[in-house]
């Protein structure tokens, strides 16, 4: 059966949801996010979007702010790498990486400016000093954007490939496996998240990194459904899996 775009549309907001909450403010750190909407709803800018070019919005937009509540969590659970960019508070840090884009376009010296899976790599070598945590929300980020055409808003002309997102989201899914097997020389993570012990039970990292990748995978498939293209589905074992082109 085809699926209709308004048909989708309901689909993906019952699916993003329960993220969000009914407060009508979004702060770093806060979990309790708003319900999606555009901002511009009522603007002549809406005339040139059909309900797909919507729904690009939202994914986009709802795994930015994934991104940005994740690095603040890292930055809390890792302060010793926030204390290797700045003696600033992380959600300072955090709407300097995400809101200063115009100023530095996602390109840091501290990770000589690299970008993706690049700076994924770069978070888990053994001879690296600098945050992890920066090359490895920067690297995710500049993916997603990457995969979109490095664009957040969307119109009629624009043609996103359903391929290109499937992959990031398999891309996900591999640096969070890394993120929570890599270790160092020691023994040790490179980067504290999810933590299971007697006294607590926290899957947050884990809930939100799940959120993502849901997001982006029913976005392609459905955007593959419309536009009639076949998605290659890839199998690997995260253990040995290389990253996908994006």
């Amino acid at each position: 059966m085809k699926i209709t775009s308004k048909l989708f549309f309901s689909i993906f907001l019952i699916f993003i949801l329960p993220s969000c909450a009914s407060d009508t403010t979004t702060k770093v750190g806060n979990t309790n996010r708003p319900v999606p909407q555009q901002q511009d709803s009522t603007t002549i800018n809406q005339l040139g979007k059909a309900d797909f070019d919507r729904l690009a919005d939202v994914e986009i937009r709802e795994n930015t702010e994934s991104l940005r509540l994740l690095m603040f969590k890292l930055y809390k659970r890792n302060p010793r790498e926030l204390q290797k960019s700045t003696a600033d508070v992380a959600e300072k840090m955090v709407t300097w990486v995400f809101d200063g884009g115009a100023q530095h376009h996602f390109q840091f010296a501290e990770i000589n400016n690299l970008q993706g899976t690049d700076a994924i790599f770069l978070t888990f070598k053994p001879d690296y000093t600098g945050d992890r945590v920066l090359p490895f929300i920067v690297g995710l980020h500049t993916m997603l954007l990457k995969a979109h055409n490095d664009k957040t808003d969307f119109y009629f002309t624009d043609s996103l490939d359903p391929q290109r997102l499937y992959n990031v989201a398999r891309n996900i899914e591999i640096a969070v496996w890394k993120l929570s097997n890599a270790r160092d020389s020691n023994g040790a993570l490179f980067l504290l998240t999810n933590e299971i012990n007697d006294t607590e039970k926290n899957l947050s990292f884990e809930r939100e990194f799940g959120k993502m990748i849901g997001r982006t995978d029913l976005y392609a498939i459905a955007l593959a459904e419309k536009s009639q293209r076949l998605i290659s589905r890839v199998m690997q074992n995260l253990a040995t899996a290389f990253f996908l082109p994006f």
